[in-house]
């Protein structure tokens, strides 16, 4: 339960329509299954203590005094497990029968949470035996003890902070104004489904939808548990179709027909802090609630759920497709508007052969091509220098040309050692005055050329350079529109990939192919003895697979250093070793406070994903914030 991950589980039992004492026995199996898995917070079906297709039965005092029996035979033999269980049965209060689900903990009943909207339309005929639930409908004895009845419950948990409960059920979730919002607004985090849907052709799609939908839009972790086998098949068939979703994502869905268990981990420390930073999400008002206290004991969750070692970019090759065509278009479109509005007649890029050049390089020629405009007018320039390798400059030229961009070279090398001399620096001393005088007289090269030109220059630097300040400050830092701003290291590679998939052109594919495969390196240091790439960035910065995944995390959900740290041990597990984990995580946060001053003026560019460092956006940080407090939290952490 470290850092707000919590196990929960959905289960359905077999029932034997009302049978009361052997579907005691049934959700004592489905709660015994959870246990195993750790689960704190467990939900069962609607009314799965009776069935639910009982129908006129639910008239019969016998099948309600058994209910009730059963209630307490599920809740002595789940005495000894620390977990919130919900389970649903028929309980009469003041005179009348409701539909509820009862919540215990550790043998107790700690409340009854009713129904409130009940269908009574197509094969639904619920207020014929039921009445609807209201929000403070009093107490009644149970186990020895007055009981909360009402939807006006919240079970907060004293030991696991965040953690709040609230409970609707079936119906309710598929009515205009769901209860459920109501609890949300409230303060559950942890919103329970105890269902009886029937199965249908096209219903399980429409049900997914409805959870993951709402669990998205309440920024909640929405618990779905539904009947299955064993309810009478007369005229209805149930599937089971249990579903964990988690602010919009499915974690977990049960085989439909199979009466399972489904295990998931949410993160409620995660949706707090996204309702935290969310303005229009308002400020939890539990005014007319009964906070019902429960504990739970404190133990490590195992996280059965998976954290993606690149949470950029889609898993699903389709998906990743349709990701890497819609930042091109944001890209483009971007750069269009930009072009457009400053009636440039042209577009300078700089381009050395590697990944982020060539990726801006495509943008602007897709850019132009949505103006009508020709590819002549983008002057693609190279600028070799000291590190420049044979393979990178014959990629940049072949990629120009294919492209049909205008060529433009311009050597700096004579300039630079001309600006040693200036400045009394000694060239044999490869120091960041080498590598920066460099980069600069690059940019100065751009800017007059875009001048000479009437366009204005591209800017190149990806979404991960800025985070780690991997750029010159005023020198490749600095552009007139930068395209890659938004779009981090890994992900560039993937979109150059799929350009280089559904180009059609054999010569710029082959191009693209061989820059995918060449080191990443700004090029600054002479070359190798062999003529290869001397200056691996990864290298020097580390791996971006690594600082991708520290930074969606950091800037996304505000994660801590120990909670990071932990993500990235499950994701990289045989990939990397702790300690080079740590490493790079300390590193990340070094870096990152120190270069914010370059970001503070960081040019314009499009943002196209969730997490961004534009100064003007997304991202507001001081030029001088300390990282005292993230570096201390870091010393402590063990491998």
């Amino acid at each position: 339960m470290r850092d707000g991950f919590i196990t929960v589980a959905t289960a359905t039992p077999t029932v034997s329509v009302a049978d009361c004492a052997a579907n005691a026995q049934a959700v004592l199996a489905c709660i015994g299954e959870m246990a195993k898995a750790h689960a704190k917070v467990m939900v069962l079906p609607e009314l799965c203590l009776t069935g639910y297709t009982c129908s006129d039965l639910f008239w019969q005092v016998k099948l309600l005094d058994e209910a009730e029996a059963a209630l307490a035979v599920v809740a002595e033999g789940s005495r000894e497990v620390g977990a919130l269980i919900l389970v649903g049965m028929p309980l009469r209060v003041a005179g009348k029968l409701l539909n509820v689900a009862a919540v215990l903990c550790r043998g107790k009943v700690l409340g009854f949470v009713p129904k409130v909207n009940l269908p009574a339309y197509n094969e639904f005929y619920e207020t014929r035996h039921f009445t609807p639930g209201k929000a403070d409908m009093g107490t009644v004895p149970f186990g020895g003890e007055e009981v909360p009845v009402g939807t006006n419950l919240l079970f907060t948990c004293d030991t696991v902070p965040n953690l709040r409960v609230a409970a609707e059920i079936c119906e309710d979730l598929w009515v205009p104004n769901p209860p459920s919002v109501r609890h949300a607004l409230a303060g559950a985090t942890v919103l329970c489904n105890l269902s009886a849907s029937d199965e249908m052709v096209g219903k399980g799609s429409y049900r997914r939808g409805l959870v993951s939908g709402q669990s998205a839009r309440l920024v909640c972790a929405y618990l779905y548990a539904t009947a299955g086998e064993g309810e009478s098949t007369t005229d209805l068939v149930f599937g089971g179709q249990n579903l964990i979703a988690e602010n919009g994502t499915v974690l977990a869905e049960s085989a439909t027909f199979e009466n399972e268990v489904n295990v998931a981990t949410i993160d409620v420390q995660r949706l707090a802090s996204e309702r935290q930073r969310m303005t229009t999400f308002p400020a939890a008002d539990a005014e007319g609630y009964r906070a019902v206290r429960f504990s739970l004991e404190e133990e490590e969750t195992k996280l059965v759920r998976r954290f993606d070692a690149d949470p950029f970019v889609p898993a699903d090759a389709a998906q990743l497709s349709a990701r890497c065509e819609e930042i091109l278009n944001i890209q483009a479109l971007g750069l269009k508007k930009r072009l457009a509005h400053t009636h440039a007649k042209s577009a300078v890029v700089g381009i050395s052969g590697g990944l982020d050049s060539t990726l801006a390089l495509l943008v602007t020629a897709r850019a132009f091509d949505m103006l009508g405009l020709s590819r002549a007018g983008i002057v693609a320039v190279t600028m070799p220098g000291f590190g420049t390798t044979d393979r990178t400059y014959n990629n940049a030229v072949a990629m120009i040309k294919s492209l049909g961009a205008t060529f433009k070279e311009v050597s700096i090398a004579k300039a630079v050692t001309q600006h040693f001399a200036d400045i009394g620096h000694d060239a044999s001393v490869h120091d960041v005055t080498y590598e920066n005088s460099q980069a600069r007289e690059r940019t100065q090269i751009l800017m007059d050329i875009a001048n000479q030109e009437n366009g204005f220059v591209i800017g190149t630097g990806d979404l991960s350079e800025l985070a780690l300040g991997w750029a010159t400050y005023n020198g490749d830092h600095m552009s007139m529109y930068g395209v890659n701003t938004g779009v981090p290291k890994t992900l560039v590679r993937h979109i150059v990939q799929y350009v280089a998939d559904t180009c059609g052109n054999d010569t710029l594919r082959d191009v693209l192919v061989d820059i995918l495969d060449t080191p990443v390196s700004p090029e600054l240091l002479p070359t190798a003895a062999d003529g290869t790439i001397a200056q691996q960035t990864e290298k020097l910065v580390g791996p971006y697979e690594l600082h991708d995944f520290y930074l969606y995390y950091v800037l996304r959900f505000g994660f801590s250093p120990t909670k990071i740290y932990h993500l990235a041990r499950t994701a990289f597990d045989g990939r990397y070793e702790p300690d080079v984990l740590l490493a790079w995580l300390k590193n990340f946060y070094r870096r990152f406070f120190a270069q914010q001053f370059k970001r503070s003026c960081l040019p314009d560019g499009p943002k196209v994903g969730s997490v961004t460092l534009s100064p003007r956006g997304d991202w507001r940080m001081p030029s001088d914030a300390c990282n005292t407090l993230w570096m201390a939290e870091l010393e402590k952490l063990e491998v």
